[in-house]
């Protein structure tokens, strides 16, 4: 075995998703039913690990607001399931929030084909992260995620590495303990100590789930204090299809109680905008003076409804 391959096999062997779950040592002879209770149990321990890790994610989200509101964009990037997430997430802020879909992307080794088939090799040099980072053209208002639950995948700790260099904000959302994490080059690191995994190695679950969680919980509290909701409803959605444009209905009727013909005609009236349609409801104002108190408030329907 060579030295590169010898400290290759040191470094996965040492991850605590590589280890043996005792929980699960003889889930091959088990039933269906215990094979899925023995997956749900170690399932049900995920959301106290991200909980552990809510003063790290809390300044991650500040982060990603004080890029928002300079011009900057969220950027993942991962290999495998880790990009398979951050590039699911990204895809949902758009028809959800009504953002940009330039504001959140994500990046995946191996490109768009790596996600619906593996791209075996691709995450394997840091030199094709730093090249997805330039490409994209990165620079200091951004902030760039990198994903990776072992935290050593090449393809991920290059584009970090060269994100820093170009000055913008880092991030690194990994599986395993803090005690092994040492990148000098992020500014924020969450890690979640998952434990091994029930199939070992399988990042895919554990670990999948609890990137997840991460990752919806720091663009949708951005995107909460950009004023992209009101109360609990998103009130930025694009009616990109039949579903999202009677939820909008839905949502205007519910907020200020009128019927579904006086909802469907506010939005017809405000050009399709929820925020417009309840300022124009609820303070009993044209669009005109209804899209001017929401500039005057930075989107803030709340804020909006205060002014005179």
């Amino acid at each position: 075995m060579s030295s590169e391959a010898n400290k290759f096999f040191h470094e996965i062997s040492n991850l605590s998703t590589e280890q043996r779950n005792l929980a699960s040592m003889e889930i091959d002879a088990k039933s269906t039913r215990d094979i899925l209770t023995i997956i749900n149990n170690e399932d049900q321990k995920i959301a106290k690990v991200v909980g552990s890790e809510i003063l790290q994610i809390e300044k991650a989200v500040d982060l990603i607001v004080h890029a928002f509101k300079n011009g900057g964009r969220l950027l993942y990037f991962g290999a495998g399931t880790s990009g398979r997430l951050g590039v699911v997430d990204a895809s949902e802020c758009p028809p959800t929030f009504g953002v940009n879909h330039e504001m959140v992307q994500g990046f995946i080794a191996g490109g768009k084909e790596a996600m619906f088939r593996s791209q075996e090799g691709a995450e394997d040099y840091e030199e094709n992260g730093e090249k997805d980072v330039v490409n994209v053209a990165v620079n200091k208002n951004d902030v760039v995620c990198g994903i990776a639950a072992s935290k050593r995948t090449p393809y991920v700790v290059g584009a970090v590495k060269k994100a820093k260099q170009i000055g913008a904000t880092t991030i690194f959302v990994t599986c395993n303990p803090r005690s092994t994490f040492n990148m000098e080059e992020v500014d924020v690191s969450i890690c979640l100590d998952v434990g091994p995994e029930v199939i070992m190695g399988s990042t895919r679950m554990k670990s999948g789930t609890a990137t997840k969680l991460v990752l919806n919980m720091m663009t949708t509290a951005s995107m909460i204090r950009l004023g992209k909701v009101y109360e609990n409803m998103m009130i930025d959605l694009q009616q990109t299809n039949k579903k999202l444009m009677e939820r909008s209905k839905k949502i205007i009727m519910t907020i200020t109680g009128v019927t579904y013909e006086e909802a469907g005609r506010f939005l017809l009236e405000s050009g399709g905008h929820v925020k417009t349609s309840l300022v124009m409801i609820l303070a009993g104002v044209n669009k005109d003076e209804a899209k001017k108190r929401l500039d005057n408030s930075d989107g803030f329907v709340r804020e909006a409804l205060k002014q005179p």
